[in-house]
Protein backbone atom coordinates (compact mmCIF):
# COMPACT_ATOMS: atom_id res chain seq x y z
CA UNK A 1 0.00 0.00 0.00
CA UNK A 2 1.23 3.51 -1.02
CA UNK A 3 1.99 6.29 1.28
CA UNK A 4 -0.82 8.29 -0.19
CA UNK A 5 -3.41 5.43 0.04
CA UNK A 6 -2.88 4.96 4.18
CA UNK A 7 -3.26 8.55 4.67
CA UNK A 8 -6.50 8.88 2.48
CA UNK A 9 -8.03 6.14 5.07
CA UNK A 10 -6.55 7.78 8.14
CA UNK A 11 -8.06 10.67 7.33
CA UNK A 12 -11.41 9.01 6.20
CA UNK A 13 -11.21 7.00 9.54
CA UNK A 14 -10.85 10.12 11.23
CA UNK A 15 -13.15 12.40 9.60
CA UNK A 16 -16.13 9.57 9.67
CA UNK A 17 -14.89 9.64 14.03
CA UNK A 18 -15.98 13.28 14.10
CA UNK A 19 -19.15 13.40 11.89
CA UNK A 20 -20.42 10.50 14.22
CA UNK A 21 -18.67 12.30 17.06
CA UNK A 22 -20.94 15.38 16.01
CA UNK A 23 -24.11 13.48 15.21
CA UNK A 24 -24.04 12.25 18.94
CA UNK A 25 -23.89 15.32 20.08
CA UNK A 26 -26.53 16.83 18.12
CA UNK A 27 -28.45 13.32 18.81
CA UNK A 28 -28.36 14.56 22.84
CA UNK A 29 -30.02 17.70 22.33
CA UNK A 30 -33.52 16.08 21.24
CA UNK A 31 -35.77 18.67 22.17
CA UNK A 32 -39.30 17.26 23.47
CA UNK A 33 -42.42 19.02 24.14
CA UNK A 34 -46.11 17.79 25.21
CA UNK A 35 -48.85 17.92 22.35
CA UNK A 36 -51.78 15.94 24.38
CA UNK A 37 -52.17 15.11 27.74
CA UNK A 38 -55.77 13.26 28.59
CA UNK A 39 -56.79 11.68 32.08
CA UNK A 40 -58.26 7.88 31.56
CA UNK A 41 -58.83 7.29 34.56
CA UNK A 42 -58.60 8.24 38.46
CA UNK A 43 -59.29 5.90 41.38
CA UNK A 44 -58.03 5.77 45.05
CA UNK A 45 -54.86 4.08 43.27
CA UNK A 46 -53.32 7.02 41.50
CA UNK A 47 -54.74 8.11 38.06
CA UNK A 48 -53.97 7.04 34.64
CA UNK A 49 -53.24 9.10 31.81
CA UNK A 50 -52.88 9.18 27.63
CA UNK A 51 -50.13 11.27 26.84
CA UNK A 52 -48.75 12.03 23.77
CA UNK A 53 -44.96 13.86 23.32
CA UNK A 54 -43.36 15.53 20.16
CA UNK A 55 -39.60 14.84 19.90
CA UNK A 56 -37.51 17.08 17.68
CA UNK A 57 -34.27 15.90 16.22
CA UNK A 58 -31.44 18.41 15.59
CA UNK A 59 -29.19 15.72 14.06
CA UNK A 60 -28.79 14.40 10.16
CA UNK A 61 -29.24 10.69 11.81
CA UNK A 62 -32.45 9.07 11.15
CA UNK A 63 -33.07 7.40 14.75
CA UNK A 64 -35.14 4.23 15.51
CA UNK A 65 -36.66 4.77 19.09
CA UNK A 66 -37.46 1.39 21.05
CA UNK A 67 -39.89 1.68 23.72
CA UNK A 68 -39.18 4.62 26.16
CA UNK A 69 -39.66 4.98 29.71
CA UNK A 70 -40.13 7.93 31.60
CA UNK A 71 -40.51 9.43 34.59
CA UNK A 72 -42.98 12.49 35.89
CA UNK A 73 -40.90 13.99 38.74
CA UNK A 74 -42.62 16.92 40.91
CA UNK A 75 -41.11 18.93 43.21
CA UNK A 76 -38.07 16.51 43.14
CA UNK A 77 -40.06 13.20 44.47
CA UNK A 78 -41.02 10.80 41.10
CA UNK A 79 -44.87 10.39 41.38
CA UNK A 80 -45.63 8.55 38.02
CA UNK A 81 -44.03 6.51 35.71
CA UNK A 82 -44.56 5.26 32.06
CA UNK A 83 -43.88 4.17 28.55
CA UNK A 84 -43.76 5.28 24.90
CA UNK A 85 -44.61 3.14 22.40
CA UNK A 86 -41.49 3.14 19.60
CA UNK A 87 -41.28 5.83 16.61
CA UNK A 88 -38.89 6.91 14.15
CA UNK A 89 -37.52 10.20 14.19
CA UNK A 90 -36.40 11.64 11.12
CA UNK A 91 -33.26 13.41 10.58
CA UNK A 92 -33.76 17.26 11.02
CA UNK A 93 -37.75 16.77 11.43
CA UNK A 94 -39.74 15.35 14.85
CA UNK A 95 -42.21 12.79 15.81
CA UNK A 96 -44.72 12.17 17.45
CA UNK A 97 -44.80 9.12 20.44
CA UNK A 98 -47.97 8.34 22.14
CA UNK A 99 -47.91 6.12 25.86
CA UNK A 100 -50.11 6.17 28.73
CA UNK A 101 -48.64 6.83 32.50
CA UNK A 102 -49.59 6.05 35.77
CA UNK A 103 -49.11 9.05 38.78
CA UNK A 104 -49.93 8.00 42.85
CA UNK A 105 -52.79 9.02 44.31
CA UNK A 106 -53.10 12.27 46.45
CA UNK A 107 -51.23 15.01 44.06
CA UNK A 108 -53.95 17.11 44.13
CA UNK A 109 -53.11 20.34 45.69
CA UNK A 110 -54.01 24.36 45.10
CA UNK A 111 -50.71 25.22 43.80
CA UNK A 112 -49.00 24.44 40.68
CA UNK A 113 -45.95 22.24 41.72
CA UNK A 114 -42.99 22.05 39.43
CA UNK A 115 -43.03 19.28 37.05
CA UNK A 116 -39.88 17.64 35.30
CA UNK A 117 -40.45 14.44 33.09
CA UNK A 118 -37.71 12.95 32.27
CA UNK A 119 -36.27 9.22 30.48
CA UNK A 120 -34.03 7.71 28.75
CA UNK A 121 -34.86 6.45 24.89
CA UNK A 122 -32.44 4.24 23.27
CA UNK A 123 -32.01 4.74 19.58
CA UNK A 124 -30.67 2.29 17.24
CA UNK A 125 -28.14 3.63 15.08
CA UNK A 126 -26.14 1.67 12.53
CA UNK A 127 -24.31 -0.68 14.39
CA UNK A 128 -25.12 0.34 17.63
CA UNK A 129 -27.47 1.78 19.91
CA UNK A 130 -27.09 5.01 22.05
CA UNK A 131 -29.22 6.22 25.16
CA UNK A 132 -30.28 9.42 24.86
CA UNK A 133 -31.66 11.20 28.06
CA UNK A 134 -34.29 13.66 27.84
CA UNK A 135 -35.65 15.88 30.45
CA UNK A 136 -38.43 18.33 29.60
CA UNK A 137 -40.24 21.16 32.03
CA UNK A 138 -43.89 21.55 31.07
CA UNK A 139 -45.34 25.33 31.64
CA UNK A 140 -47.36 26.08 34.20
CA UNK A 141 -50.64 25.45 32.19
CA UNK A 142 -49.01 22.40 30.87
CA UNK A 143 -48.45 21.00 34.37
CA UNK A 144 -51.97 22.00 35.61
CA UNK A 145 -53.48 20.27 33.37
CA UNK A 146 -50.83 17.05 32.85
CA UNK A 147 -51.24 16.53 36.96
CA UNK A 148 -54.69 18.03 38.05
CA UNK A 149 -56.59 17.95 34.59
CA UNK A 150 -59.32 20.84 36.00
Amino acid sequence: MNKSRKAAIIVFVIGMGIFGYSQYASASQIGVIITESDLIEKTNRGSSYNVELEFENPSLLILAAGETDFFVIVDGKTVGEGKLEPFTLPALGSSSASGTFQTEPNLESQEVPIVKISGITKYDVLFSTIDVPFVFYPTEEQAREFIHQD
